[in-house]
């Protein structure tokens, strides 16, 4: 062999005695083939079959089999984004003339694409308040063919009756049925073990854990509903990176203990929030006060870092001001990272279903892992700025 050759033929190498506790990234677009023969029957090597980078590779398929065990699922499939995992799931089930229910809750982008690209192609969607549980029963329709759960809303934290809708959905001709769990995450709320059929998360929250990457999942137990979605993946180019599933995979080795020290200081704090004038309520599942509390108590193993608290109405106006004051907290979308969050939300012209009576902003709190004093120091300067209009000062 020539020296241009060796220049791009890598030599074997023994792996033997090699035995690494981190997951190797395999990066490639250009998968081999021993021989002509299997080349030409790539097709029929399935979707779990290695036959082109964009469709996976084994680090991909390392993420893909322990997120499906936390799911206790049969196949798990991993795409760009959160936003990405509803939409394939749609895409994959949804075709004209076909209805879907969405929570008011839903993640704003959600309803973005049923109204923007499902609406003018002919599928029709109804926006329904989270609360309903078996109530929903009255908005199905002959053509309804998927309702779509969030449970909790990220920011209004409403967590919805799954058992009750999943039985309202299988009891009227095997609708099926998915719900967004990437607040809970698989270690506080596992949805196929309640009948859900799609279980997604958005991986770039409490999975990745770093803020520092973009990545969804859909988990099934149905392999044909896997099927489905991997064909509509294919169709469509949706791949991710190896090097992504490697942050996703050390990511998810300190997810426990990082959702349970978020869990334990949100708590902490949502019970000190309380008493703060400024405060109108505060929306943690651990209060009675917080909607679908009694589910939650049922259904869920804890809570996680995200939680919200109301202002009372007067505080609106100096928001911005007080925002100043803050040293330890960062203002940013998302949650789930190290750095603790939070930002200032409106959702009351959004709502469509039900309506959002309180007058106040809504602060969307994310706890991450810094020193707990320091978080509530930040918090203690924050309130009393917000309190002063309240307060009449």
């Amino acid at each position: 062999m020539r020296d241009l050759s060796r220049c791009v033929i890598h030599p074997a190498v023994s792996h033997e005695g090699f035995a690494s506790i981190g997951v190797p990234t395999y990066r490639a677009s250009t998968i081999l083939f021993d021989d002509a023969k299997s080349y030409t029957n790539r097709k029929y090597r399935g979707p779990d079959g290695y036959t082109y980078g964009l469709h996976g590779t084994p680090t991909t398929r390392t993420l893909e089999a322990q997120l499906t065990a936390l799911e206790g699922g049969e196949r798990t499939v991993i795409v760009p984004s959160g936003q990405a995992a509803i939409t394939i799931v749609f895409l994959a089930i949804l075709l004209p003339g076909d209805h879907v229910l969405i929570p008011d809750t839903a993640y704003p982008p959600c309803r973005g694409f049923c109204e923007n690209y499902l609406k003018p192609r002919g599928v029709e969607y109804t926006v329904y308040d989270p609360l309903i549980g078996a109530g929903i029963d009255a908005l199905v329709k002959p053509n309804t063919k998927l309702i779509w759960m969030e449970s909790p809303g990220s920011t209004t934290m409403e967590f919805q009756d799954v058992p009750a809708i999943v039985k309202v959905a299988k009891e009227r001709g095997g609708i099926l049925t998915g719900c967004d769990n990437t607040w809970a995450t698989p270690l506080l709320f596992k949805p196929l073990a309640h009948g859900v059929d799609f279980s997604s998360e958005a991986l770039s929250k409490y999975v990745g854990g770093h803020s520092d990457l973009l990545m969804g999942s859909i988990s099934v137990k149905d392999v044909a509903l896997f099927r489905r979605l991997k064909d509509t993946m294919r169709m469509i180019g949706i791949g991710v990176s190896p090097d992504d599933c490697g942050l996703a995979l050390r990511g998810l080795e300190t997810m426990g203990v990082r959702m349970r020290h978020a869990d334990a200081v949100a708590t902490a704090f949502a019970r000190r929030l309380v008493e703060l004038p400024a405060v109108e309520r505060v929306l943690h599942p651990s209060l009675p006060t917080c909607p679908g509390h009694e589910v939650w108590k049922r259904d869920f193993t804890g809570a996680s870092g995200v939680f919200s608290v109301v202002l009372k109405a007067p505080a609106n106006a100096v928001i911005e001001e007080a925002f100043g004051v803050l040293k330890t907290f960062a203002i940013g979308a998302s949650w789930g990272g190290t750095r603790s969050l939070i930002v200032p939300m409106a959702i009351k012209a959004d709502r469509v279903a039900t309506d959002w009576t309180d007058e106040g902003v809504i602060l969307r709190i994310s706890v991450g892992m810094e020193d707990p004093d320091d978080l509530w120091a930040d918090l203690a300067a924050l309130f009393a700025a917000l309190a002063v209009p309240v307060l009449g000062g």
